[in-house]
């Protein structure tokens, strides 16, 4: 994963910004949090399967809305 930002007139704070949100985006934070401490397979299994219905209840709200 090759991940780049660009610094336009020595502007460190917009190229700060920029870069956070790639890698908010690309789920680096999320990734970092889960693997600072051990998770159980049972737990991961479980969470994931939560994660599944959230996203799968947020598509269906979002294709009655259109």
């Amino acid at each position: 994963m090759t991940l780049t930002v660009n610094v336009k007139d020595n502007n460190i704070e917009q190229a700060l910004r920029s870069m956070k949100k790639k890698l908010q985006r690309e789920g680096l934070f999320k990734e970092m949090k889960l693997r600072k401490h051990y998770e159980k397979p049972s737990l991961k299994k479980a969470r994931e399967k939560e994660e599944n219905i959230r996203r799968a209840r947020k598509t269906a709200r979002q294709r009655l809305n259109d």
